[in-house]
């Protein structure tokens, strides 16, 4: 019968080897089924391999009990669950005693936009004097023009842009899409292009439509610290990552009347509920301004 530890070991080897875990998932799941091999051999009198569901539900109660966030709570409830199924299905266990737990359900926790005010606040910050300022003004507001995501946005190569009819075509998880752009952005991106963009490339041949001081494509973490130079710059107290553009462009459009299917499409969201999510950013706000605004409420 395996201890802890062997447990612990047979476990990794199965995320590394059979469900080819990323660095995160793998780190995640370890560190749970650590933790709860620690309870175990302080409270209970025999190793991870031996717990029924009522070990696992004490120590589920146990981590309410201590403070623990109900999303810590129930991503361990996953990786629980997880490490019990592989036992099981391996022929370790002869009952998996995690199969009947069910984490309670998580309300989504609500995106953070900007608004209106603050979006322009930020937009303006870069300025138009030299090569990387007009790049970042380029950058950012397509960003906030068409809602991509960071990733989608640097993976941009000039091939995916149409100045003229106003449209970028997006790539993400082997699907494409057609996103408009408006004149505004679409003015930052063509100065960028015509007048900037040939002297920062470092090769004629160069595909990416924006790149970094080395003449290379831009990376996720140089356009990180580049919307937090200018979150500062602008004295902007709310924490800005470049996914708040994005919450930002979709509840921006969706309080001004556009349609809730034209922003799945555009921000590309397989399932319509996740981009019903900013109909309630946009509820909360309403009722938060009805209760600082109405005279007895």
């Amino acid at each position: 019968m395996m201890n802890n530890k062997e447990c612990l070991a047979y476990f990794e080897k199965y995320l590394v080897e059979e469900r080819n875990s990323s660095a995160n998932t793998l780190s995640s799941y370890l560190r749970d089924i650590r933790q709860l091999g620690q309870y175990m051999d302080e409270y209970l009198p025999h190793w991870l391999i031996n717990a029924d569901e009522s070990d696992l539900l004490d120590y589920i109660g146990w981590m309410k009990n201590y403070g623990k966030s109900a999303a810590t709570v129930s991503r361990c409830i996953a990786s629980i669950k997880n490490f019990y199924l592989m036992l099981y299905q391996h022929n370790l266990i002869e009952v998996n005693p995690a199969a009947r737990i069910v984490a309670d359900k998580i309300a989504p926790k609500l995106p953070q936009i900007l608004t209106n005010e603050e979006v322009e606040l930020l937009l303006s910050q870069p300025k138009c004097v030299d090569a990387k300022g007009y790049r970042d003004k380029a950058m950012l507001e397509l960003l906030y023009a068409t809602g991509i995501r960071v990733s989608e946005l640097i993976d941009l190569d000039i091939t995916d842009i149409n100045l003229n009819a106003g449209v970028i075509r997006c790539h993400s998880r082997k699907k494409e899409r057609m996103i408009p752009v408006h004149a505004k952005a679409v003015s930052a991106v063509r100065h960028y292009m015509e007048k900037v963009r040939p002297y920062m490339i470092a090769e004629p041949d160069e595909r990416s439509l924006f790149v970094n001081i080395s003449g290379e494509r831009m990376t996720r973490q140089g356009f990180w610290k580049i919307i937090k130079y200018y979150q500062k710059k602008a004295d902007i107290q709310k924490d800005i990552t470049p996914h708040t553009l994005r919450h930002s462009f979709a509840a921006h459009l969706l309080e001004n009347g556009a349609d809730i299917h034209a922003i799945q499409q555009m921000l590309g969201h397989a399932d319509l509920s996740s981009t019903q999510l900013y109909t309630q950013v946009i509820n909360k706000q309403l009722k938060d301004e009805y209760n600082k605004a109405h005279p007895r409420a």
